[in-house]
């Protein structure tokens, strides 16, 4: 880890030199020949340099392609649901042609007030049925059993049944949805997306990428991404009772855009990406007096024990004019940091300046101050 952070720092400075480009093979000005410059060779051993160009982005977007996953309507079937009763639960019972064993709604009070609700013991009493379990049956199992009892005193009752108040089960939607609350589970599935969907979807600093998904003592982080994005249905999930479904924060969607540009600072991703020209865009762009149009550089970690490699330094040639369409296509990932250098000649200006400061003018100074 020690050797990571060092190496990696190594780059960032190296990215400060004077006139220095990286690319393979370039000669770093102001580094003497010796021991230090042997150093830096080692550790630039284990970066991986590239130009921004059309074959790099052909490349990425091939690999993008490849890593795609592929679109699944596996796991998960709704055909089949059915909702189970559970103590609370409000039902409504009518028997055709026997009004005398329907309870009517009066004109100030709503059918669940009315209703027959399933009790403690897990069931619910109707005439001539007392203690019919309810609890973790279905509608259809209750029906059943209440025209069995029924039968011994009507002639082929004919039984409706409905759940008039969903009271038993519930799912919870928490964190950076814009309506985050208690969602009951009722006759009509609860699926994953449909839960965040009746929370007014994610707000604008929600983690779009994954969400935590939990049942009992089991968490799993649901690819949202893959299920928006690229229409896997695999990701989705049938909400149960006491299910907990967490949006977390976008904090750490960002990268960081640093020297020579006019407000450095990071910026977040959004749902949508974010590439290199927006980037730099967003933090005002580069200084045009002073920095180096060749020297704008993503640096990227990488995982040294499984590559082998530190980090990927790649390098926009923004001086060309097609440079703006690259960047409009090189796309940036969480943690990337962008880096503008600064034109050997304006830090020689600066360094005069810090010295002789009676020689420059009010205005050079004012210019070297704000950049």
């Amino acid at each position: 880890m020690a050797l990571r952070c060092k190496s990696f720092t190594t780059i960032l400075a190296l990215l400060t030199l004077s006139g220095c480009t990286i690319v393979p093979g370039s000669h770093f000005e102001g580094i003497d020949s010796g021991e230090q410059t042997y150093n830096l060779e080692q550790d630039l051993e284990k970066v991986n340099i590239q130009i921004i160009d059309s074959q790099l982005l052909n490349k990425q977007k091939l690999a993008q392609a490849a890593a795609k996953p592929i679109s699944s309507s596996a796991g998960l079937n709704v055909s089949d649901y059915e909702y189970k009763l559970g103590v609370g639960d409000v039902l409504t019972i009518g028997v055709w042609d026997h009004p005398e064993l329907t309870i009517p709604a009066a004109v100030q009070r709503t059918a669940e007030f009315d209703g027959f609700r399933v009790q403690k013991d897990g069931t619910i009493t109707y005439a001539y049925a007392p203690d019919i379990p309810a609890a973790g049956r279905t509608i259809g199992q209750v029906r059943d059993d209440l025209v069995k009892r029924l039968s011994r005193v009507i002639e082929d009752p004919q039984v409706d049944i409905k759940v008039v108040g969903f009271r038993s089960q519930k799912a919870y939607v928490t964190g950076e949805v814009n309506q985050p609350g208690v969602y009951p589970v009722t006759e009509i599935p609860l699926t994953l997306i449909d839960a965040l969907n009746q929370a007014g979807g994610l707000t604008d600093a929600a983690d779009w990428r994954t969400v935590t998904f939990t049942r009992g003592d089991k968490t799993e982080v649901i690819q949202l991404d893959d299920f928006y994005a690229h229409g896997d249905i695999s990701q989705n999930r049938l909400l149960q009772h006491g299910d907990i479904v967490h949006v977390s924060r976008n904090d750490a969607q960002k990268v960081f855009v640093l020297g020579d540009v006019k407000r450095a600072g990071s910026v977040t991703l959004n749902r949508y990406g974010l590439n290199l020209a927006q980037a730099l865009s967003d933090t005002g762009g580069l200084n045009e007096a002073t920095a180096d149009a060749n020297g704008v550089f993503v640096l990227r970690k990488s995982d040294l024990e499984k590559t082998g490699i530190i980090a990927n330094v790649y390098q926009l040639h923004a001086k060309n004019i097609a440079a703006m369409v690259l960047a409009e296509q090189f796309e940036l990932q969480p943690h990337d940091i962008v880096y503008v250098t600064s034109a050997p000649l304006a830090r020689w200006n600066r360094v005069i300046s810090l010295l002789l400061p009676s020689v420059a003018s009010v205005d050079s100074l004012d210019d070297i101050s704000s950049n």
